[in-house]
């Protein structure tokens, strides 16, 4: 058999099953750097349904863990989609798509934040009295809006003062969809929907889009 032809089977046996097991939900396909699930984005309608990732597929997903299986018809999406299950609260019931490969399980991702990216301009003045600090004004936008997966890292940093009562900045991992024009580096900074505000300190981008590491920053 074709592997077209065996893929086109599983996908269609996908769908069936979501289905019988599936939610009603939206499809959205950013069509530039702002906002992705805005209505313009959405472009079908699927049933799909979610699980656990691991291989025996007998145990929820649980803290740290921002991967599931997609469970739906994968003819129409591809990767960086958006899947919104209807009538659900916002962040809960959004996903991205990070990997559709070959004979395997469309590989998603809980995104529950919602998250943006600037970089600070580029400083063109000098001498004495002028300001070369950063100002969000004169920020350049990178991505707005986006939703996306935010995991703690593990990595709190080092707060110079270190007395009894300080809190250390936290790091997050941050899995997002790549964004064709869009490229993420360290020193960009992100905000989220909860008021956070970090700096991004690694970024790697791959097939299953990116994977930063940004440190909060607290002024």
């Amino acid at each position: 058999m074709q592997a077209d032809r065996l893929q086109d089977l599983i996908r269609r046996a996908y769908g069936r099953a979501a289905v019988s097991v599936g939610n009603w939900c939206d499809a959205y396909r950013s069509s530039d750097a702002v906002d992705p699930l805005h209505p313009k984005n959405r472009f079908m309608l699927l049933q799909a349904a979610f699980t656990s990732p691991r291989p025996d597929n007998n145990r929820p997903v649980g803290y740290g863990m921002a991967t599931w299986w997609g469970v739906f018809d994968s003819a129409y999406t591809r990767p960086g989609d958006y899947i919104v299950r209807k009538e659900s609260r916002p962040g809960d019931g959004t996903w991205f798509i990070a990997a559709q490969q070959p004979l395997l399980p469309v590989l998603c991702v809980r995104a529950a934040r919602v998250v943006s990216f600037v970089r600070a301009a580029a400083t063109t003045t000098s001498g004495v009295g002028s300001y070369g600090g950063f100002t969000r004004a004169d920020a350049n936008s990178l991505l707005t809006g986006f939703p996306a997966s935010l995991l703690n890292a593990n990595m709190a940093g080092l707060d110079p003062t270190d007395l009894p009562a300080d809190v250390k900045p936290e790091s997050w991992q941050v899995l997002l969809p790549a964004r064709p024009g869009v490229v993420l580096r360290t020193g960009d900074l992100m905000s989220d929907d909860l008021g956070r505000n970090g700096v991004v300190s690694a970024a790697e981008l791959s097939d299953l889009g990116w994977r930063l590491m940004v440190k909060q920053t607290t002024t």
